[in-house]
């Protein structure tokens, strides 16, 4: 063996030794030597691959913020193992319930490397901490999505779209601006699983908020022609992200659309979008489709009246509901009544306790909370810790001060989840509150 390859040898040796140490070490919640995490993050400038990667590795299981910016350069490296792993390293940073190295050989960690981006993207807005996510590492996700590699770009864009929950005020508008063209260009990419999570990322980072402006041309208009996509799975959330974007633009094509299925679930989607939107034009369309036999038609519909404030078609919409036995009809009605002539919330806040309608009513909530923050107030002391979380996450997006106080409060819930969700509803909250 010759001295080189000894040297190179007992180097990785050491590298791995201090990899393991410092996994051991924050998995255990002690302190890191500085010397170790120096080490870790200059080995990501390291010429062999083995130990970029153990760095790599190490920094991911430690998820120490400090590490989020060095990290940025993995994210770049030419090796998709490294990529890959340095992806998990920045979602294990901000993730609320770390995944850390749970089995020790030795002197070496195995490190689980279970971090799946599109995972934590599906798991929902509740599983980051309190931490507004750095703009640069946003940026550099971005970037990494442009790799050869289908795998790493799906996993770049899930984590850039998990992540941006996090941002809100004029970071969330500088990310916005930033994001469009790269976005809108993933919907044009042969690979489908690339296109499908490209439009995912854009109905979630683009889904209107208090503080936004319009929704960018670019984007929407790539959401339009989406709809024509040859992927099913592409079209139906083309169809979604338009009404999360509340795109004017979009509003003819779906009326089209539903105009050439007028029920089923294509149809329904359409009227969907159309109700998210809420455009003064759709409201005929909706009256019409409150008489649809299709149950998800009629449901769109009552949304969609709601929304756009037709206040005088509240007794139709009850007595469309007169005989209705659809649980998910009766909660779209109690929607229209909160919207439509301020009624109260509580039909809306039960539908949280069953797992068929919690989307819907957390959607519903989210709707409602602007401006009427009080008739939600009652209920954030709810006995179930789940439904205080998804009150929290609706004030948070209420852009209303009065909401501050309440999440402050309960900044101080004995349930670690209510207590970071109130965390994080402070921080967007100042930070909507504080645009011009």
């Amino acid at each position: 063996m010759s001295a080189d390859t000894l040297r190179r040898r007992l180097m990785a040796c050491v590298v791995a030794t201090l990899g393991a140490l410092l996994a051991v070490r924050a998995a255990m919640g002690q302190e890191v030597a500085p010397a170790a995490f120096e080490q870790m993050v200059s080995d990501l400038r390291n010429e062999d691959t083995g130990t970029r990667l153990r760095a790599v590795q190490a920094l991911k299981a430690a998820a120490m913020p400090e590490a989020a910016i060095p990290l940025t350069r993995a994210l770049a490296d030419p090796n998709d193992n490294v990529q890959l792993q340095a992806i998990g390293a920045e979602l294990n940073i901000f993730l609320a319930d770390k995944v850390a190295g749970r089995r020790k050989v030795g002197l070496v960690v195995e490190v689980r490397d279970d971090i799946s981006a599109s995972a934590v993207f599906n798991a929902g807005v509740n599983v980051l901490e309190p931490t507004s996510v750095n703009l640069e590492v946003l940026a550099a996700l971005r970037t990494a999505a442009h790799d050869d590699s289908s795998r790493v770009t799906t996993e770049a864009l899930y984590a850039l779209g998990a992540l941006a929950d996090n941002t809100a005020g004029h970071e969330r508008r500088e990310l916005l601006a930033q994001s469009a063209a790269d976005l809108a260009a993933f919907l044009s990419v042969p690979q489908a699983s690339v296109r499908t999570a490209a439009i995912r990322v854009i109905a979630r980072l683009y889904a209107w908020r208090v503080g936004d402006f319009a929704a960018n041309q670019a984007v929407g208009d790539a959401a339009v022609t989406a709809m024509n996509d040859r992927d099913y799975g592409v079209r139906t959330n083309a169809i979604e992200a338009l009404g999360a974007l509340r795109y004017d633009r979009g509003v003819q094509a779906l009326t089209d659309l539903y105009r050439h299925y007028e029920r089923g679930v294509t149809a329904a989607a359409a009227l969907g979008a159309l109700a998210r939107i809420a455009h003064p034009t759709s409201r005929p369309l909706f009256v019409e489709a409150l008489a649809s036999r299709d149950v998800l038609v009629r449901i769109a519909a009552i949304e969609g009246l709601a929304r756009s404030g037709a206040t005088d078609q509240l007794p139709h919409i009850a007595r469309t509901l007169e005989n209705e036995k659809n649980q998910d009809a009766q909660l779209a009605g109690q929607f229209a009544s909160v919207l439509l002539s301020d009624g109260p919330v509580d039909d809306l806040v039960g539908g949280l306790a069953r797992s068929r309608s919690h989307d819907r009513a957390l959607q519903y909530l989210v709707d409602v909370a602007p401006s009427r923050v009080g008739i939600i107030q009652p209920h954030v002391d709810d006995p179930q810790a789940a439904i205080r979380v998804v009150l929290l996450t609706a004030l948070g997006l209420s852009g209303d001060l009065e909401a501050v106080s309440i999440a402050e409060r309960l900044q101080h819930d004995t349930d670690p989840a209510v207590a970071r969700a109130a965390a994080t509803a402070v921080m967007r909250l100042n930070a909507t509150t504080a645009l011009p």
